[in-house]
């Protein structure tokens, strides 16, 4: 499994989206979740954010909000969308991986573990610790169980269509996705999957203290989020 080729994919024009309404939907819950971890005036980075059309809300609670994004064409409208905003900041990882040690208070990295093999998520944590200030926040979010299928995904989306009024663009969009090079990649790649141990032990073996939220971060229920703070 590499990630580049799911860099690839979500640098694409893909139809993971249902509709707009669905994409609107999706970074506004994912940036509510995330606001309400963020420590007043933090100096914060959001590690593989995606288009992050809400992150001017996000960016409220911070000092500083750094938004990586490995995908250059997303980079490029992330930079456009958010050049009006003097505390956010785009960049790519390379950037993230020459910043000075302990000179963050908080990183999320939402729905991104499952696209990385353990090698690459190993590393990234342990820039992560290097990165952050003592007990400074880490949050994984969207971890995907080793027991959650393409099923349970399935039937996660078509409730938060129903809550967020897209229900029938959702059933359309699944079977669009069965076809798409989304299902090729997942079918061929695999996705990473963790269980709370597993996850666990990787984040103390990097220096944190763990524990599992209550709630994960986004609409999916049956996935977790970790809450790491730096020893």
């Amino acid at each position: 499994m590499s990630s580049s080729d799911w860099i690839s994919f979500w640098d694409s024009k893909h139809s993971i989206y249902v509709d707009a309404r669905h994409r609107a939907a999706h970074y506004r819950r994912i940036a509510e979740d995330i606001r309400r971890y963020i420590p007043v005036g933090a100096m914060a980075l959001d590690y593989g954010c995606g288009e992050a059309l809400s992150a001017n809300q996000v960016a409220d609670a911070t000092t500083r909000l750094i938004l990586c994004e490995p995908a250059p064409q997303v980079r490029a409208l992330l930079t456009e969308r958010f050049a009006g905003n003097p505390k956010i900041v785009v960049c790519q990882p390379e950037d993230i991986s020459v910043m000075a040690a302990q000179s963050l208070d908080f990183i999320a990295m939402h729905s991104v573990a499952q696209y990385l093999n353990a090698e690459e998520f190993e590393s990234l944590i342990k820039l992560f610790r290097r990165l952050l200030k003592p007990n400074g926040l880490f949050v994984l979010g969207d971890v995907i169980p080793r027991q959650v299928s393409a099923f349970v995904d399935a039937f996660a989306l078509l409730r938060f269509g129903a809550r967020e009024g897209f229900f029938l663009a959702a059933l359309r969009g699944l079977l669009r996705t069965y076809f798409s090079d989304y299902w090729r990649l997942r079918q061929s790649l695999g996705l990473t999957r963790y269980d709370e141990a597993a996850i666990t032990a990787k984040l103390e073996s990097a220096g944190f203290s763990v524990q599992r939220a209550r709630t994960n971060i986004g609409h999916n229920v049956r996935r977790m989020t970790f809450l790491a703070h730096a020893r």
